[in-house]
């Protein structure tokens, strides 16, 4: 983790899928929903399984690169998503809004779909509609598509330097 990160949230497959779920849940009321835009990559799979529980077939994506790993660079729209209705009855899906930069971004592209995040930072917060877990800005979320398992050292093990 950079030094910015002084804390680490891993989430699993499991986790993320109930956490989806759950957006899910706190959406069904605020429909219908005509379409839904994944913000890509991270919102590829909340997207997924927000669409198949309002049973929304329609499904889109922008494509925005901000991310080098653990450092936010500059935006760059790989593929945008245009509507003539400036996104009403759309639902956008990320996985996390940071800092907010991709997710002010992307409402200037739609300012009337309703943004949805499965985590938020207090930075980004403001700029997303409906989200449902809140870590602090110094977190660094572990997401299941960036990690693996690996056998991890005993604590006993660890030199006292290396212990969390």
């Amino acid at each position: 983790m950079s030094e910015q990160y002084q804390k680490a949230f891993p989430v699993s497959w499991d986790q993320l899928h109930r956490d989806a779920k759950a957006l899910a849940w706190r959406l069904a009321e605020s429909g219908p929903w005509r379409s839904v835009i994944a913000v890509t990559r991270g919102g590829l799979v909340p997207a997924a399984i927000v669409a198949r529980e309002l049973e929304v077939r329609l499904i889109d994506t922008v494509c925005v690169s901000s991310y080098e790993h653990q450092d936010q660079g500059e935006l760059e729209v790989l593929k945008p998503v245009s509507d003539e209705q400036g996104g009403e009855g759309m639902l956008i899906v990320d996985d996390l809004v940071d800092t907010g930069r991709t997710a002010k971004f992307v409402r200037e592209m739609l300012p009337k779909a309703h943004f949805a995040t499965v985590y938020a930072k207090p930075e980004g917060r403001p700029l997303v509609d409906s989200f449902i877990t809140e870590v602090s800005q110094d977190t660094w979320i572990f997401f299941p598509w960036d990690t693996e398992l690996r056998f991890v050292e005993p604590i006993a093990n660890m030199p006292a330097d290396a212990r969390p």
